[in-house]
């Protein structure tokens, strides 16, 4: 009769056992489901979120100023390709004017970014800054000459921009801003390539003009 009761207070602890430990295991299931729905992806995505509400670190009014000037300086080079363009029906300058116009929208996410007021007008050939309405003015009427004066209208600006693109990049220590300006350079540099080769099978050459003379050799390969 002992030994039977003794059995049964064996199975009785056995089976709350069994139930302590189905009850534990469950609430660990429970537990790590949120963490399991997130996916392997969760502790890098929680990294990315924290980045996203860091607050942008001020631009200084240098910083400002250029990159209010790259706006309009952009629209400059498209704005005298697509005229040109129209004038000379040749391919590079429609080609270019595209890539000018995704090299302003680059430079407006920047400016939106930072809560900037775009300085560009909507109609081709008009500007805030009278310095650069000046340049597309006097662009224009080069261009406008011929062919060869139209390439070498190009092939001016590109240098130019690269000359601005360069000091901007060693001005800034905002990395935003760099990775801009940085892919607008490149950019620019094939532009420039585009408007010199045009020209050498021209017969003829372009000397720089803001850009030495080491760096102008580099990029077109020399």
């Amino acid at each position: 009769m002992e030994f039977e009761n003794f059995l049964e207070n064996e199975v009785i602890t056995m089976k709350t056992r069994t139930k302590l430990i189905g009850f534990l295991v469950s609430l660990s299931l429970f537990c790590a489901l949120p963490a399991f729905a997130r996916g392997p992806g969760s502790k890098a995505q929680g990294v990315r979120s924290n980045q996203t509400v860091q607050s942008l670190v001020p631009l200084s009014t240098t910083e400002q100023d250029t990159l209010l000037w790259m706006r309009e300086e952009e629209k400059v080079a498209r704005d005298v390709y697509l005229t040109l363009y129209k004038v000379w029906k040749k391919p590079v300058f429609n080609n270019i004017a595209t890539a000018e116009q995704r090299h302003m929208d680059a430079i407006l996410k920047k400016i939106t970014l930072f809560g900037l007021t775009d300085p560009v007008l909507p109609n081709v050939g008009t500007f805030n800054n009278s310095e650069l309405q000046v340049l597309y003015d006097d662009m224009i009427a080069q261009g406008k000459r011929s062919y060869v004066d139209s390439l070498v209208v190009g092939a001016t600006i590109e240098d130019k921009d690269i000359m601005d693109l360069v000091a901007a990049i060693k001005a800034t220590n905002n990395l935003s801003l760099k990775s801009t300006y940085e892919n607008l350079l490149e950019g620019s540099k094939n532009h420039l390539r585009a408007f010199v080769g045009l020209l050498r099978k021209q017969g003829l050459d372009y000397a720089p003009q803001f850009i030495d003379k080491d760096l102008f050799d580099a990029i077109l390969g020399v």
